[in-house]
């Protein structure tokens, strides 16, 4: 059996990776989106050796290359709203040595952005205020909140406060940086993007950036641990459809052009069930 993919999909492919909306992506980010809008040209490593026969395989992300890291002690999450991590990072300004300081809540399971604020200061008050704000008058609450161990995160009046709506929390081991890995990979992800800029001039300015991002993260970000679907999709229970409609054009195709597939089932798209 030939199982050579022809030369008109070979050229398709490339131009496919080369449109703008493309060039920055993986193949294993292009294929899926492909694939929700119902065109399969081939798999994710097809895609590899096309592009590789073309000298066009390299590290095209925003990011840097992730690596692996030990296994922490765990809290698990089997829907959205059971388990928050959360974190403080520095934003530079244009003053040397001073920073504007990013609080940020991730949900583990769906990966949302949840909760944010931006202040001059690491404050276990801003902490309570962005928690009060996040949980307080809502119909559900989070089960657990897991964090670092500096002051912000273990302030009396926010443990007071994640007490008084039954929120139980963990912090990391002393000195065990991955044992915060959600937020921390949320980190990169931010301060690797194409529009973070080096320093910010004001506090007004460092929160208009956050907000875009934010939105940018929950709303147009395909992440790959999802299932490159964006945050609010899973959330907001779109996910399932868009991965009914990529197994649909996977059987589609696997019906078309069996000779790629030989013996082997397509690939079934579906959702983590735990986190």
């Amino acid at each position: 059996v030939n199982r050579k993919v022809p030369e008109e999909t070979r050229e398709a492919i490339v131009s496919v990776c080369n449109e703008p909306r493309f060039r920055d992506l993986t193949p294993h980010e292009i294929v899926p989106q492909l694939l929700s809008e119902g065109r399969y040209l081939a798999s994710e490593s097809t895609f590899y050796r096309v592009l590789n026969a073309k000298g066009q395989v390299h590290h095209r992300s925003e990011l840097s290359v992730r690596h692996r890291h030990s296994k922490p002690p765990e809290r698990r999450a089997t829907g959205s709203d059971q388990v928050y991590s959360w974190d403080i990072t520095y934003m530079a300004r244009t003053i040397k040595g001073l920073f504007y300081y990013a609080y940020v809540v991730k949900d583990i399971f769906d990966k949302s952005i949840v909760g944010w604020a931006v202040h001059e200061e690491e404050s276990e008050t801003h902490s309570r205020a962005l928690f009060e704000r996040m949980l307080k008058g809502r119909r559900t609450t989070v089960r657990y909140v897991h964090s670092d161990n500096g002051h912000p995160m273990k302030g009396v009046t926010l443990m007071a406060l994640l007490k008084e709506l039954k929120v139980d929390v963990s912090h990391s081991r002393p000195r065990t940086s991955n044992d915060n890995p959600y937020i921390e990979s949320l980190f990169k992800t931010m301060k690797y993007h194409v529009s973070y800029p080096k320093a910010f001039d004001t506090l007004e300015e460092a929160r208009h950036w956050m907000g875009e991002f934010v939105n940018w993260y929950n709303t147009a970000h395909q992440h790959s641990s999802i299932g490159y679907v964006t945050p609010h999709e899973l959330r907001y229970g779109q996910a399932n459809a868009i991965y009914g409609q990529r197994n649909a054009t996977l059987q589609l195709a696997r019906a078309m052009y069996p000779e790629r597939w030989g013996a082997r089932p397509a690939r079934a798209w579906k959702m983590n069930r735990e986190v």
